[in-house]
């Protein structure tokens, strides 16, 4: 469960972030590469400040495009330029970065899966006096790279819960499916899920090779025939999780990280048992937000402690809803 500190954090954050959207126009919807209307503020040489996302998802990846809309609707609707580049590979990341900072943004959002190799570049913005606010990953290094507040999930304590949901569920051998070599939230993401649930191993897989992935997973199944449970860290993992399960004849229980309109259909087909959401469209929108309150009026937003989008679970009990969100790309 979150802390009262952190409850009190997301309705402050949430009430900023209606006052500012109400004065600048009416609810979400989906992006295209950038966005801008008419600034209520404006950069120092005139005209809408500029903000550079600059994240670790491969481009055309479902959560990634939620992440996108949700930071380029938040800058049509405030009035901030809003450019998004993404690269899995952390040093390509990283120059995106520094090209960010050649073209002197006035804002930079940044996920960190692996936050080493960011490191400099990010540190480079700060002392160019560029306001960074970290998104999705990298939590614990966020202060101390000098961004202004972290946006995103606490990976552990989402693991944590989703082991905690399937130990209630009677399950008693877990298998974490990792799909992402040294990205550090994934690996927390599965170290708290052992916390929760008890029995646990982890199974690295390539998420750019399916035909691997779905194998090692029935090959993992087929060797421990007592693993009850599965839990994949991507909506694309689940589903190969699901079609593992079913070609080996295993009645091990699938629950994921994320959602996508394919795991909306999954668990209404009672194929994924549920989904544990960060809601990543909050991870693109807040930090124009925040940026934006920043730029105009030197808000900062948070405290020190990182404004938590998730974790929340979606189920058969609440998927019908959830999905009319999933299917116009904000969930």
């Amino acid at each position: 469960m979150l802390s009262k500190k952190s409850k009190r954090i997301l309705l402050g954050m949430a009430a900023a972030a209606g006052a500012i959207a109400l004065a600048a126009c009416s609810g979400p919807a989906s992006s295209s590469n950038s966005g801008s209307a008419p600034a209520n503020g404006t950069a120092t040489g005139g005209g809408p400040i500029n903000v550079a996302v600059v994240t670790h998802g491969s481009a055309g990846d479902s959560f990634w495009n939620v992440v996108k809309n949700g930071a380029t609707d938040a800058g049509k609707q405030l009035g901030v330029n809003v450019t998004y580049n993404s690269d899995g590979d952390p040093g390509a990341q990283s120059k995106l970065i520094d090209n960010a900072v050649a073209q002197h943004v006035d804002g930079l959002v940044v996920s960190m899966a692996n936050p080493d190799a960011l490191k400099t570049s990010i540190q480079a913005a700060v002392k160019a006096g560029i306001p960074v606010i970290t998104i999705n990953s990298g939590q614990s290094q966020s202060a101390a790279f000098g961004a202004l507040a972290h946006v995103g999930q606490d990976e552990a304590i989402a693991g944590q819960q989703a082991g905690a949901k399937l130990k209630t569920a009677g399950k008693t051998n877990l298998l974490c499916v990792i799909h992402e070599a040294g990205n550090v939230g994934l690996a927390q993401r599965c170290d708290g899920a052992k916390q929760g649930f008890g029995k646990t191993t982890n199974l690295q897989v390539d998420i750019n090779n399916p035909t691997d992935v779905e194998a090692k997973i029935k090959g993992a199944l087929q060797t421990d025939p007592s693993i009850d449970a599965v839990l994949t860290l991507n909506p694309q993992i689940a589903l190969s999780a699901v079609n593992a399960a079913k070609e080996t004849n295993s009645k091990a229980t699938v629950a994921t990280f994320d959602l996508n309109s394919d795991v909306v259909s999954a668990i209404k087909a009672g194929q994924v048992a549920f989904a544990v959401d960060q809601q990543q469209y909050e991870q693109g929108y807040l930090p124009i937000v925040m940026l934006k309150l920043y730029h105009d009026n030197a808000n900062t937003v948070g405290g020190g402690q990182p404004v938590l989008t998730g974790p929340g679970f979606v189920d058969k009990s609440n998927v019908d809803k959830v999905a009319q969100y999933a299917a116009r790309g904000t969930r």
